[in-house]
């Protein structure tokens, strides 16, 4: 399965203690695929880095960069379907340009994107991926 997390969720999926926690653990046991454009990867570092110290940042950067199942991908086209938060568009861009199965956020600037046709981008909560995650 190919996703795109938004930088929320893998932020508090790396806390050992978060209960979002498997879904990090899931990504370095290779039962997804993440896909990540430059200004998303760009977007991880500077958000673990504020939150955390530079040094975790640049570690899971190189994680994230060395990881098998993650696909680094040029996204081409800009689409701006939200507009209440354009800097969410960079994981819609790059769901759409890399054919994921869903965007996993917990922002509601995506909610938009239910009533939108075309392209077609599902977005589930950290929690039901978690569900998907756990096959329930």
């Amino acid at each position: 399965m190919r996703i795109v997390l938004d930088t929320n969720v893998l932020l508090v999926s790396l806390l050992k203690t978060s209960k979002y926690r498997p879904i990090f653990d899931s990504l370095l046991t290779k039962k997804f695929e993440l896909i990540i454009s430059h200004d998303i990867f760009q977007e991880y570092i500077e958000i673990i880095g504020n939150k955390t110290t530079p040094e975790i940042a640049k570690n899971v950067g190189e994680l994230l960069l060395n990881l098998e199942n993650v696909e680094k991908i040029e996204v081409f086209y800009k689409w701006l379907l939200i507009e209440k938060d354009f800097d969410d568009n960079k994981f819609v861009d790059c769901a759409i340009a890399g054919n994921v199965r869903f965007v996993v956020s917990n922002d509601k600037h995506f909610n938009i994107l239910k009533s939108i046709e075309f392209p077609s981008v599902e977005v589930i909560s950290a929690d039901k991926f978690l569900d998907e995650l756990q096959g329930k």
